[in-house]
């Protein structure tokens, strides 16, 4: 497999993590997208993602996949345990509605925030922006984790008693956050404490 990316970006640092966890990190080759410069704008990604954005996952056979939540099904399902979207229908239930709620509300806000109200990638690249918009935006995080507060007051995981896709989507969040100086607040010991947690994972830890 090929996974195109930027190395350090959240949304990579996703799929990093996920290949981690299921054991496939050695058996993945890494295609560098300059982001910051332009590239991921360019024809020749384009017509691997008309989205243009990482990651970008290529099988052998050429078939192309992008979306973190669509490569780490992919992935989940290539490999075998341990499970990061559930086994039963209600387990994948559960972990996809908590997992697109923190990417909602705290990776996705977090994004905005970045993109909108910091100067973001530059101008080059940030053609448009609306500074209320991101702040706004940078609210909804802070509300996001207040949520996960109260689940992880009850829980070690945001999914239950075990490491989830979601929890790693958390863990782009907090990457993204730590990177426009977003601090968990001191309201939010527990969030604290498992992003801690998450920090001195193995497969956070190799996804660096």
């Amino acid at each position: 497999m090929k996974l195109y990316e930027f190395k350090g970006f959240p949304n990579p640092a996703r799929i990093r993590i996920a290949l981690a966890e299921k054991g496939l990190l050695d058996k993945t080759e890494f295609v560098q997208v300059d982001v910051p410069g332009g590239e991921h704008k360019e024809p020749t990604f384009l017509a691997k993602n008309p989205s243009g954005t990482v990651p970008v996952l290529e099988l052998e056979d050429g078939t192309l996949l992008s979306e973190c939540t669509a490569i780490t099904e992919y992935l989940d399902h290539v490999a075998g345990e341990p499970g990061l979207t559930g086994e039963t229908p209600a387990m994948r239930g559960r972990i996809a509605m908590i997992q697109r709620k923190v990417e909602a509300g705290f990776l996705d806000a977090v994004a905005d925030f970045f993109h909108h109200a910091t100067e973001g990638l530059g101008p080059d690249i940030e053609s448009y922006q609306n500074a209320a918009w991101g702040a706004r935006r940078r609210e909804v995080a802070l509300k996001t984790l207040s949520w996960m507060e109260e689940i992880l007051s009850k829980q070690p995981y945001l999914a239950g008693d075990r490491f989830t896709v979601a929890d790693i989507t958390a863990q782009a969040g907090f990457l993204f956050a730590g990177f426009v100086k977003l601090d968990i607040p001191e309201s939010c010991p527990n969030v604290r404490a498992y992003a801690e947690r998450l920090a001195e994972r193995n497969s956070i830890r190799q996804a660096a």
